[in-house]
């Protein structure tokens, strides 16, 4: 499945009162390569194993696949992932008919907030927030599997 996704850092905490739902990830990567990651979550009790393609150029769309995995599964893969794994906490909201995710990140990303939304189409519309900040949506350092290698705490602000 392709995904087209737009990144967006965040300027305020206000997405927390229009919330309808948040959950706890812990997430570790036993692939870091852009071309082929393969991701292992912990949300809550469930366990995920995601396996993303390269990014097109101006980090819109990617290939994605995942499959639900068993709580102790992923427990064990986060054991064998490469350095750095992430902590966050994702909180969901409704922007007309679509769902922004927006992960607060603990550890060694605390401070930052970034929120993503999957469109339909590459050019689709939705409504913004106040609370949405800069696009930054195709800018490695705010991939995941980036922030594990080269945590937002080392970045020279």
């Amino acid at each position: 499945m392709i995904e087209i996704e737009r990144k967006y850092l965040v300027k305020s905490s206000n997405y927390k009162e229009e919330a309808y739902n948040n959950y706890s990830i812990k997430q570790g990567f036993l692939n870091s390569d852009p071309e082929r990651t393969v991701r292992v979550r912990l949300v809550d009790n469930k366990g995920i194993l995601t396996v993303k393609g390269l990014s097109s150029d101006d980090g819109l769309t990617r290939y994605e696949w995942e499959k639900e995995i068993k709580k102790e599964e992923a427990m064990s893969l986060l054991g064998l992932c490469e350095k750095g794994i992430i902590d966050k906490i994702r909180y969901e909201i409704k922007a007309g008919e679509h769902i922004i995710e927006v992960d607060e990140f603990f550890g060694e990303n605390d401070g930052l907030t970034i929120a993503e939304i999957e469109l339909n189409s590459i050019d689709e519309k939705f409504e913004k927030p106040l609370w949405l900040g800069k696009e930054v949506t195709g800018d490695i350092k705010y991939y995941n599997s980036q922030l594990s290698k080269q945590p937002y705490k080392e970045w020279k602000l």
